[in-house]
């Protein structure tokens, strides 16, 4: 049985006139009878009773019309789905993030989806710091990332989201607790909670330069993995902690924030692999720039440039 003779069935049995059905088909009247007939004697059922004057349903026709509606819409429906995916309109875009962005980026980013891209979904893969995300991108195993620049694998590029300054996480009953302003120097003596070396942090690294230009090297008393267990800690009353100022959406009792003008400040930026041309990943490109997500970037031509310097 051909896809087409299921077409000829439906379009008979809804003009009830194979002369009509012919020229709704765009053919000939007898190549339509002939496939109507090849396709009873498949069946195994007449499927019309036919009179000079009109043409109704078997019973077995009428069984059989229901079905071949059925079949058609899910052919139909498939295909739609398949010309969705293939506009970028419609997929699964596996999204990394590092501790701090999901506390106020993905939020923003989410809802940009989900209203301008409604066939889209976004799978999350949450607490990656960059180069965690880095070789994630690069294994395929996500499609976006969310991390802090600068990345170290040319096959990646990326665009700047926000900028954001250091601010000092301290515990309530910390002396420099209630001073609107606190400046790097008077934190010479101070124990930080930093992440781990081993996670080659952007974050610690500015956090080492920030201390390094006041004249001293931060005595880390405490690693972490996370940036929840990073503020956790701090609450415990086990040192003090710089952190990327979206930090403070994260709401935890025991802890203040203050603001260091000295300091270094952090980017936090979308990558992705640099030579994907997915049509998905296009979308979501555009539909970030034409929202202002990027900072600096008005539009998807710069995007578009960065994958060309790429490929050459």
């Amino acid at each position: 049985m051909e896809l087409r003779h299921l077409r000829y069935f439906v379009a008979v049995a809804e003009t009830r006139h194979f002369g009509r059905a012919a020229k709704r088909l765009n053919m000939a009247q007898p190549p339509l009878s002939q496939a109507i007939r090849q396709l009873e004697a498949e069946l195994g059922a007449e499927l019309f009773a036919r009179t000079t004057r009109q043409v109704q349903l078997t019973p077995a026709g009428a069984v059989f019309h229901d079905d071949a509606l059925r079949i058609l819409k899910s052919i139909d429906d498939a295909a739609r789905r398949v010309k969705r995916l293939a506009d970028g309109c419609h997929g699964v875009l596996r999204l990394g993030l590092t501790g701090s962005a999901s506390y106020r980026q993905l939020p923003r980013l989410a809802h940009i989806v989900k209203r301008d891209l409604p066939g889209v979904e976004l799978e999350i893969h949450p607490d990656l710091l960059t180069p965690a995300q880095e070789k994630a991108l690069l294994r395929n195993e996500i499609d976006v990332g969310m991390l802090r620049p600068p990345t170290r694998e040319d096959r990646i590029a990326h665009r700047t989201i926000a900028r954001e300054p250091l601010v000092l996480v301290l515990p309530e009953n910390h002396p420099l607790a209630g001073e609107p302003e606190v400046g790097m120097a008077r934190l010479r003596a101070e124990q930080f909670i930093m992440y781990s070396a081993a996670l080659r942090s952007v974050v610690n690294d500015a956090v080492v330069r920030s201390c390094l230009a006041a004249g001293f090297y931060p005595n880390c008393a405490h690693e972490v993995g996370e940036a929840s267990t990073q503020v956790a800690l701090v609450a415990a009353g086990l040192g003090v902690a710089l952190a990327p100022a979206s930090v403070q959406a994260f709401p935890l009792e025991g802890v203040v924030f203050v603001p260091v003008p000295d300091a270094e400040s952090v980017e936090l930026a979308l990558a992705w692999r640099a030579e994907d041309d997915s049509p998905l990943l296009r979308n979501l490109l555009t539909t970030l720039a034409a929202n202002d997500v990027f900072v600096g970037h008005d539009d998807i031509q710069d995007i578009e440039e960065a994958r060309e310097d790429h490929a050459n």
